[in-house]
């Protein structure tokens, strides 16, 4: 299996900022993270539902021979032992598999600490070193999220396409954005 190297970044509060791959031991933590944004109903495909320690296993077991076979990259965040971000790019197959599908997430007591533009910058960094197929990356965001929106431009990701009321929000229909960046 390919990992990253542990990096360590120190937030401008002092905190220590951990990034490395997953392992199956992180199983419980991430299923603990995803239920609570999906609870929170952040923007995120995932509004309300929770999964069972089972699926998330077979997901953290199905991202690691995905991970070993060059085709996803997948790091987690954390700040002591408590899981605070992820994000992921998975290459898709057969005449699309030059195209990565990108995901981020940062757990609500720690966004707008710069946590969240770390992380994308390592897993796009992480994406051309170990995907050697990739060639563009793809993101999809949510209309009412103009925070992660610029950050995406910022990123250098362009809009090339807009589904009205793609996305449920809460209790709204929301534009689904689609952006793209060629790497």
């Amino acid at each position: 299996m390919q990992d990253i190297e542990t990096i360590k970044h120190t937030l401008s509060t002092g905190e220590e900022v951990i990034f490395r791959s997953p392992q199956v031991s992180d199983t419980q933590a991430m299923l603990d993270y995803i239920n609570t944004l999906s609870a929170e109903q952040t923007f995120i495909l995932m509004q309300g539902e929770q999964l069972r320690f089972e699926e998330e296993e077979q997901f953290v077991k199905d991202s690691l021979v995905a991970i070993s076979y060059g085709r996803k990259v997948l790091l987690l965040a954390f700040v002591g032992s408590t899981l605070v971000g992820v994000a992921g790019i998975e290459l898709k197959t057969r005449a699309e598999k030059h195209v990565g599908v990108f995901g981020i997430s940062i757990a609500k007591e720690y966004r707008g600490k710069g946590i969240g533009k770390l992380l994308m910058g390592i897993t796009l960094d992480e994406a051309k070193k170990k995907l050697p197929d990739i060639k563009i990356v793809t993101l999809g965001v949510f209309s009412n999220n103009p925070l992660a929106k610029s950050m995406y431009e910022k990123f250098g990701f362009k809009e090339y396409g807009r589904l009205p009321k793609g996305a449920k929000h809460r209790d709204d229909y929301v534009d689904h954005i689609e952006m793209y960046k060629e790497i």
